[in-house]
């Protein structure tokens, strides 16, 4: 069974955005490549049960085992070696990408304490949009007795190509990502 966000960009997103973006190839028409959800765990450093733990709740919330991202540098104001666990990450892509931007939007977002919406201003030179979640617990499907502490994640919604920030933004808003009024950025 198709995801019906897939679905709905197919039947109607895809024409609707060609039509008022003026595009002149339907194939010019923006579209997502894949999610990318990071979960920064620097206290692994000290504990590697953090780390573990950190794992298993961002393979719950995605659907699929993260990789286990590895520090690049040694830095010594922060205790930190070459080598060391310090976050991990899944890409999503494909019907798990799209059945996880709607139980984002859906589900988990309008759980956010004093939500008024996204920023617009997440934004980068390609079209990419990034936003940051201070509370993994949003997701209903996290065991809150199990959370022995709170972390955030970024997630980050990258383009297939590179496209103006605004056509990005009318993309994400079609899809159904709630966004923060022009006045209040």
């Amino acid at each position: 069974m198709t995801p019906r966000l897939k679905e709905k960009y197919d039947t109607s997103i895809r024409a609707d955005l060609k039509e008022k973006l003026a595009y002149g190839n339907i194939m010019d028409v923006p579209c997502l490549d894949k999610i990318v959800v990071n979960m920064g765990v620097g206290d692994a450093i000290s504990d590697a049960r953090l780390m573990e733990m950190a794992v298993a709740e961002l393979t719950t919330i995605t659907g699929q085992k993260p990789s286990v991202r590895l520090a690049r540098l040694s830095i010594s104001n922060f205790k930190l070696r070459k080598g060391q666990q310090i976050g991990c990450m899944a890409t999503l892509r494909g019907r798990r990408m799209y059945e996880f931007m709607d139980r984002l939007f859906n589900i988990a977002m309008p759980r956010i304490r004093d939500f008024r919406g996204m920023s617009r201003s997440s934004f980068d030179g390609q079209g990419n949009y990034t936003a940051g979640i201070k509370d993994q617990t949003i997701f209903p499907e996290v065991d809150l007795d199990s959370v022995q502490r709170v972390r955030g994640m970024n997630i980050t919604f990258v383009m297939k190509k590179i496209v103006p920030k605004d056509h990005s933004l009318e993309l994400l808003t079609q899809f159904g990502m709630p966004f923060r009024n022009v006045n209040e950025n």
